[in-house]
């Protein structure tokens, strides 16, 4: 039934303009404008990526988005070298290194927003 729907990935922020300098000049999104009820939204590889208001914030503890990109280790140095500061993990199983860890049959690595929201980069590795 909603194999062929168009999806829109919903992200709350407590500050707007800050949001939206972190996803505009950090991640290099183009910017789709405001809707009438106060999100903002942006196109991001055939996909919707909506920021809405929440003064409160999120209280989420998993990952919000996964990007998809060619060469994590270039994209990861590009990505701070914009300003994104990416996490470390070193726990039983789950090691990061150079801020990259292999799952399974993806690499990955995981960043927050400016408003909390935990982000991720991932490359396949089949």
């Amino acid at each position: 039934m909603l194999a062929n729907a168009s999806v829109t990935t919903m992200l709350p922020v407590i500050d707007m303009d800050r949001a939206r300098t972190f996803y505009e000049r950090c991640l290099g999104l183009t910017p789709g404008g405001f809707r009438p009820d106060g999100k903002f939204t942006y196109q991001v590889g055939g996909t919707t990526l909506a920021l809405f208001p929440r003064p409160e914030g999120t209280k989420a503890e998993h990952t919000a988005i996964s990007f998809q990109v060619p060469d994590i280790a270039a994209s990861v140095a590009k990505l701070k070298q914009a300003g994104v500061a990416f996490e470390s993990y070193d726990l039983p199983g789950f090691k990061t290194v150079e801020h990259v860890c292999v799952l399974g049959a993806e690499k990955a690595a995981w960043f927050k927003d400016t408003e909390g929201n935990y982000l991720c980069l991932h490359e396949d590795l089949e």
